[in-house]
């Protein structure tokens, strides 16, 4: 069987995505690396760095080409300096994405990875975007997509998904609703077992209150929305338990319990998985046709501006990344096959 073909799209230029990505040449990957961006800034980025990456262009349906790391071109509109935003660069960024996106959708790519992007500067240039995760429900038109954290903890393998995700706090409750919450646990338990691979998957779902609302005196949303959704999915055989606390469910004993912890805010469960293992997370997009995982951080403008920080940044995140991208893809194959 040939090696996947994983297409990396290298986020904002003027962060630290050109330098990470220039930096997957450090390692001999098991399938065939695309990065989509500006070869020019990524051989610049590379030649800071100090790293003997050979670039090469990509051609669709050519072989690939041995010891070097091909480029889909997408030129920028105006030079980059690292560590400062252009909003006149951002729609470079999402031809990019939309390039990625389009691929896997085809069959070109077997899965995508996204390096981090700057949604301020890409609206700042008049291109609504809330985040890849929506962005990418959008072009794919998936009815429905939720945002997983896969991680490392001292106790294990953790993930973390969201009921909701890039919303202010004060929004959160309304957003909560029997139908959202249930279609985002359908989506969680569907995809643990069709892209992970694991069979009746438990998920262990928070509250949204204190205590998970300590029957009713911190609030009620626990009792109205939450515990009718999980009894009835119960009732169709999926495991899940819940309204759990928030601040016990992570306790290790109580995390080792679950194959995925649902947390109702993103402010809620992410915390704890970035502080059990930031720079080696992964976000992955569950809901979509397609598969596509990211980095768990953000541009790091500030490490982008200065080289010898930029040497030094840990490019681990976009590691693992790649790694769960092609273990995804490759079972995706697997299952393609026995179809």
């Amino acid at each position: 069987m040939t090696a996947p073909t994983i297409v990396v799209t290298i986020g904002e230029p003027a962060g630290i995505g050109p330098d990470l990505t220039a930096r997957l040449a450090e390692r001999t990957w098991p399938a065939r690396l695309v990065l989509a961006g500006d070869c020019e800034l990524l051989r610049e980025r590379a030649r800071r760095l100090g790293a003997g990456v050979r670039l090469v262009p990509y051609l669709r349906g050519s072989a690939a080409t041995p010891g070097a790391l091909e480029v889909a071109h997408f030129p920028v509109a105006v030079p980059v300096q690292a560590g400062r935003l252009d909003p006149a660069n951002a729609r470079t960024v999402i031809a990019s994405l939309d390039a990625a996106i389009i691929g896997c959708l085809s069959g070109e790519f077997d899965a995508m990875v996204t390096a981090p992007v700057q949604k301020s500067v890409i609206n700042d240039a008049g291109i609504p975007f809330t985040g890849h995760t929506e962005f990418l429900a959008q072009r794919t038109g998936a009815a429905a997509v939720v945002m997983l954290l896969v991680g490392a903890a001292p106790w294990g393998s953790l993930r973390v998904a969201l009921a909701t995700t890039h919303l202010p706090l004060a929004a959160v409750p309304a957003a909560i609703t029997r139908e959202t919450l249930t279609q985002t646990l359908r989506i969680v338990a569907a995809d643990l077992e069709h892209k992970f691979g694991i069979v009746k998957p438990r998920l262990g779902v928070c509250g949204l209150n204190p205590h998970a609302g300590e029957g009713g005196y911190l609030g009620r949303e626990e009792i109205d929305v939450i515990a009718p959704v999980l009894a009835a999915l119960r009732a169709e055989g999926l495991d899940v338990a819940g309204p759990l606390p928030a601040d016990t469910i992570f306790v290790p004993a109580k995390a080792r319990d679950f194959d995925c912890i649902v947390a109702m805010y993103h402010d809620q469960g992410l915390p704890v998985l970035k502080h059990a293992s930031f720079g080696h997370g992964v976000n992955v997009t569950l809901g979509l046709p397609i598969v596509r995982t990211s980095v768990d951080h953000g541009t790091a403008l500030d490490l982008a501006a200065d080289g010898a920080l930029a040497r030094a940044a840990d490019p681990g995140s976009l590691f693992a990344a790649v790694d769960l991208a092609i273990d995804l893809a490759a079972r995706a194959r697997a299952a393609g096959r026995r179809q």
